[in-house]
């Protein structure tokens, strides 16, 4: 496996919409298998691929023991709000203050092509809500109430 530089604040690939993945094959479950270590070297909860340069859409999230690979996800529901602080691999030195939905109903493609339902709340709702924007070109920077140097 390998593990990928990551991308920061400033660069095109994390302004631009992610294409979706057509199909699940030996290059996107390679793509998950990095991904996974790029995150966890860099201790993050969550990576999107346009975080490693690639304009996919694809995203894990790990909380605790739970691991999430998922291809194509959209989120289906929201339900209540959570405001607390994030950070982000690729905004390096800044943390902010940040609005989500408490809870939501997530639905993508595992890694086997199969349609997965994810019900979530806590931080793997706020996990999977701020890789997902990511993948719309969105940053916590963008929607944080207040931001705060390290």
């Amino acid at each position: 496996m390998a593990v990928y530089q990551i991308v920061e604040i400033g660069a095109d690939i994390l302004r631009e919409k992610a294409k979706e993945v057509k199909e699940i094959n030996p290059s996107i479950i390679k793509l998950l298998d990095n991904m996974v270590d790029t995150m966890i070297a860099a201790d993050g909860v969550g990576l999107a691929a346009p975080q490693i340069g690639v304009s996919k859409r694809v995203v894990v999230v790990k909380v605790g023991d739970v691991l999430l690979e998922l291809v194509n996800p959209v989120i289906l529901e929201k339900e209540g709000e959570s405001l607390a602080e994030e950070g982000c691999l690729s905004v390096p030195d800044m943390t902010g203050d940040v609005v989500r939905a408490a809870k939501v109903h997530v639905q993508g493609l595992n890694r086997e092509g199969k349609m997965v339902d994810i019900h979530a709340d806590r931080l793997m709702a706020r996990a999977l809500q701020h890789e997902i924007d990511h993948l719309e070109g969105i940053l916590f920077v963008d929607l944080a109430k207040k931001t705060y140097r390290k």
